[in-house]
């Protein structure tokens, strides 16, 4: 009998009869990334200022990079060319120090950035984003030997003068717009200018028949060649032919504000030159006939009590800018109460430019600590305190609504504390370094002001405020011309304007900014136009109709 044996075959799943799976990829390095980046201990931000020229740099990574791909992800530029790098490692390769193995350039922007083409150790891509930038700080040292407070005061004045001795328009000998104007002068700056002409025969800088023979050719071409409406002149004009050159679409005509700063530089001018030989007796009365021809009554429009800035022979009065306060046009109302041929009543100056007495002329609040009798919130522009008192002696000055020394010295110093105080964080600023006003400043032009700051400090503005801040002042003048003065310091004295925030520096000079650094020194030295100016009789006449008091009137 015959057995049938069945054998039965169980397989597992780890049995050789099963068909294999492939073999799985080994997984890919982890991807590199940086846990912590620092700049001299502390986390490194975008952007950061003041930063020291020997900075170390630490970057902390997720694990060992490869030394073979730092040399070219890691990268440090900035200034001329890209400083070399010592660059060490700790913690097994996973940190890195990154140091520059030369002191970096003074006041400069760097950028710090690792690439993807660093690698881990073990093959990882860096996915990780590492780029800042960052500014180095000020060089401190001295640009310039030291020299006595006095005679730093007479450089200043006499560097600052070439801007309106050697760079006068050579057929009007009135003051280029700026510097890159051509032959575009302006009037209010051509005023200074003369102002800073009767300083530069005074300090020495020129001779006094070489400032007459100046103040002949200027005073010649406004009475024959300049463009004139009811006597007064356009804001810009062409130095060669006199023809006006507008100042804006609907500005064309004659411009009330800017022929006042003129007629007070003129006026200065004449009580100067007093001399009883005929040429200087000529330059007063073509002096007096220019003044006495400004019909300043007839810019009240229709007889309204209030003056207003532009008249145009095309756009008549469409511009409408009544000249209210308080801002830098005391000067204006002063001269126009002052004329005695077309003068103007004092009810003019009280309901337009005092607004009666009421806000936006006066204010009475604290800044600072400071009050400001008059003007808008945290003073506005310094240009405010400059212009008219070129001319005008805010010393012991009072009429109903303020005391003027007190008013220009606290919009002074607030303008000061707030650049000391610096709330929005401008890198620079500081007690040495303040100063906000109308300037140039990167790609344009603006009013600076506490409420207007834009991080640019113009140098007219601290130092054209010595006699309201010697001390300040001083301080600020010396930090321009020791510290920044290899920045600032040009053929024509300080450029107009600057930004550390920006590290931007200006390339112009302005009339307008460069001729009340000369006359405020001079006023805070001498007092030498203030006492020129106010000895007009006709000007103490008009400051008594509008209700002014002081010991010179």
């Amino acid at each position: 009998m015959k057995h049938i044996v069945y054998i039965f075959v169980f397989c597992c799943g780890l049995c050789a009869c099963k068909k294999k799976d492939p073999p799985s990829p080994p997984a890919p390095p982890a991807q590199l990334t940086a846990t912590s980046v620092q700049l001299n201990g502390a986390g490194f931000t975008n952007n950061v200022f003041n930063v020291n020229r020997q900075p170390l740099i630490r970057v902390q990574f997720s694990e060992a990079v490869n030394r073979n791909t730092v040399s070219n992800a890691v990268k440090l530029t900035g200034g001329v060319a890209s400083p070399s790098l010592n660059i060490s490692y700790e913690n097994n390769d996973a940190v890195l120090l990154i140091q520059p193995t030369a002191p970096l350039n003074a006041l400069t922007k760097f950028n710090f950035s690792i690439d993807n083409t660093l690698q881990s150790a073990k093959g990882g891509v860096f996915i990780s984003t590492v780029n800042y930038n960052f500014t180095t700080q000020i060089d401190s040292s001295r640009k310039f030997p030291a020299i006595t407070d006095d005679a730093l005061l007479t450089l200043v004045q006499q560097q600052t003068f070439k801007y309106f001795w050697d760079f006068a328009h050579p057929v009007s000998g009135l003051a280029r717009e700026r510097n890159t104007s051509g032959d575009v002068v302006t009037m209010g700056g051509s005023g200074f200018g003369v102002m800073a002409l009767v300083t530069g025969i005074n300090r020495g800088f020129i001779t006094r028949q070489q400032g007459l023979n100046r103040m002949q050719t200027i005073v010649g071409f406004l009475k024959n060649n300049a463009q004139k409406f009811k006597g007064a002149f356009p804001h810009w004009m062409n130095g060669v032919t006199g023809a006006v050159v507008p100042f804006s679409a609907n500005d064309n005509g004659a411009d009330l504000v800017e022929t006042s700063f003129l007629m007070m530089g003129l006026l200065s001018a004449r009580q100067y030159f007093n001399g009883v030989d005929a040429a200087e007796t000529n330059l007063r009365n073509d002096i007096n006939s220019l003044y006495n021809a400004v019909e300043w009554n007839w810019f009240r429009k229709n007889n309204e009590n209030v003056l207003y800035w532009h008249w145009s022979p095309n756009f008549n009065w469409n511009i409408n800018l009544q000249i209210r306060g308080w801002n830098e046009c005391l000067i204006t109302y002063v001269l126009s109460a002052s004329s005695s041929t077309y003068g103007i009543p004092s009810s003019v100056y009280t309901n337009g430019f005092a607004n009666n007495g009421t806000p936006p002329f006066t204010n009475g609040n604290n800044y600072f600590g400071i009050q400001l009798p008059l003007g808008e919130a945290n003073g506005g522009p310094l240009f405010f305190a400059h212009y008219s008192f070129l001319g005008i002696n805010p010393n012991g000055l009072n009429d109903t609504y303020a005391n003027y020394f007190t008013q220009n010295t606290n919009h002074t110093k607030i303008n000061y504390e707030y650049c000391k105080a610096n709330p929005r964080g401008r890198f620079g600023y500081s007690d040495s370094c303040w100063g906000l006003t109308a300037s140039d400043i990167p790609n344009g032009y603006t009013a600076s002001s506490p409420n207007n700051d834009v991080g640019v400090i113009a140098p007219t503005a601290a130092l054209s405020s010595f006699p309201y801040t010697p001390t300040e002042s001083m301080k600020a003048l010396k930090f321009f011309y020791y510290v920044l003065g290899d920045k600032l310091w040009k053929e024509y004295g300080f450029v107009d304007a600057f930004s550390l925030n920006n590290l931007w520096f200006a390339n112009s000079f302005l009339a307008i900014d460069q001729g009340p650094i000369i006359v405020m020194i001079e006023n805070y030295r001498s007092g030498l136009l203030w006492n020129l100016f106010t000895s007009c009789p006709e000007v103490k006449n008009g400051m008594r109709a509008l209700g002014f008091t002081a010991p010179y009137l």
